[in-house]
């Protein structure tokens, strides 16, 4: 028998108090039933003696503290896990909002998670092709990696994610391949903007939403990237699939924390976020890679935008200590119409030389790689130089690495929105620029690779 309790005794922004109550749980659901007899979702924060702090997912507008009635459920918040959750579009917290009939579940989960034990974790060492050459090529994301992208305000971070999420797949695997997207925060003409893209490509197919809007209640975001991160699990792990999870835009998740945190009156740390925002941030990171023994597998693409582009922002600092890299958007190559505006050079990916070369890529993937890298490096300090102290400064060899940087802006980094490069056809563009160096430049670049790949026939 459920209970029923009228003992409300204060409301504070998306939290309610309430007393004299029994048996109530952390991380419990409760009903909660207006005057008007509508009905909305809350989650119990904290328990003390007989009393409850609740938030509630919709918001408090309307509730009056003596006669609002509250119903604990004697649960946490669940998903409805289904195969048939493929193709559809559901809220942040999992409620379908693309005028399809709810979910007939195969089983119901906490969406709660636990972390992946370190001792159960398999090595990430599969290549996931994205497509996009300064991805696959330079920071190549591996099956079971975590590996952010920063971006800033105004960047195309959310074309880039779209893109990638429709691109994917894990090359050589005959293993399904599914996508989760959990947005949070978002404009309304965004989420529009991933709902069309994805079913105009077909992509909608493999792919399952979760839509948190700018205008949704600040306290559903941080249930999204769980509720996510739930349906990943059970499609890697229950049904066996590649799931690469795609989670925009983190920024807002941690400010929805923040003003969790302030309404709970708790001490504030860093530029004003909880305390524990890196072991908030760590229990959805790592949910994701490959179990020993288990076919499937889940990568994540967190994207974030960066405060001021400020990469000791607490979001991307903290963020960067829990993933294996990073991705990072630069606006001066916006700024020159160069789509994805990637920045190889303080980007990263720590896993990449365990998904490339023999057998998995190319055999000349790494050495071509670390070549592009030191070119593109030198030639950029070329660029600088020149800026200083004029062309004239330059010496031959020089201006060949400044030619060099500018094509390699033009036509490894720039890509169209619908291109999808295969990595031999990336490896192919790389060899075709590092010709416009001298040979004696290359010294990354071993002989018998340089006669099979390097020499024009």
């Amino acid at each position: 028998m459920i209970k029923e309790y009228q003992t409300v005794t204060g409301i504070a922004g998306p939290l309610i108090i309430i007393e004299k109550i029994e048996g109530a749980k952390f991380d419990e659901v409760v009903e909660i039933e207006l005057p008007s007899g509508e009905i909305r979702t809350g989650q119990i924060l904290e328990v003390e003696n007989d009393k409850a702090l609740i938030q509630v997912f919709e918001g408090t507008v309307g509730l009056e503290i003596k006669s609002t009635k509250v119903r604990l459920k004697g649960r946490g918040l669940e998903l409805n896990a289904s195969p048939d959750i493929l193709g559809r579009v559901f809220s942040g917290l999992g409620k379908p909002i693309d005028n399809a009939p709810q979910v007939i579940p195969d089983k119901k989960l906490d969406i709660n998670g636990k972390v992946l034990n370190p001792y159960a974790r398999d090595y990430p060492n599969d290549f996931v092709q994205t497509g996009i050459s300064a991805i696959d090529g330079l920071n190549t994301l591996t099956r079971g990696q975590k590996l952010p992208i920063f971006s800033g305000s105004g960047l195309p971070h959310s074309r880039l994610a779209a893109q990638i999420a429709r691109q994917a797949n894990v090359v050589g695997s005959s293993e399904k391949f599914a996508v989760v997207f959990g947005a949070m925060g978002i404009t309304f003409e965004e989420a529009e903007f991933f709902m069309a893209n994805f079913r105009a490509t077909g992509a909608i197919e493999n792919t399952v939403l979760y839509v948190n809007l700018a205008n949704d209640p600040a306290i559903e975001r941080i249930a999204t990237p769980r509720v996510a991160l739930t349906a990943a699990e059970y499609l890697a792990f229950d049904l066996g699939m590649h799931v690469l999870v795609i989670l925009t835009d983190m920024t807002n998740y941690c400010e929805a924390l923040r003003e969790v945190s302030a309404a709970r009156k708790e001490v504030p740390g860093r530029r004003g976020y909880p305390g524990y925002l890196y072991t908030d941030l760590a229990t959805l990171y790592e949910r994701a890679g490959r179990i020993k023994g288990k076919p499937g597998s889940i990568t994540m693409i967190p994207v974030l935008s960066m405060p001021d582009d400020d990469k000791t922002h607490p979001i991307p600092d903290l963020t960067g200590y829990i993933t294996e890299g990073q991705i990072i958007l630069d606006r001066g190559l916006d700024r020159k119409r160069i789509y994805p505006p990637i920045d190889p050079l303080p980007s990263l990916s720590r896993l990449r030389d365990k998904a490339i070369g023999i057998g998995k890529t190319r055999e000349d993937h790494p050495h071509v790689a670390t070549q592009l890298f030191a070119a593109y490096a030198r030639g950029r300090e070329v660029r600088e130089l020149m800026v200083v102290l004029g062309e004239g400064a330059l010496s031959d060899v020089d201006k060949q690495f400044l030619k060099f940087t500018e094509e390699f802006e033009k036509q490894f980094l720039t890509q169209g929105e619908n291109e999808n490069r295969t990595i031999i056809e990336t490896l192919d563009l790389g060899w075709e620029l590092l010709r416009l160096l001298p040979r004696e430049e290359l010294k990354r670049i071993k002989d018998d690779l340089w006669e099979k790949y390097g020499k024009v026939a």
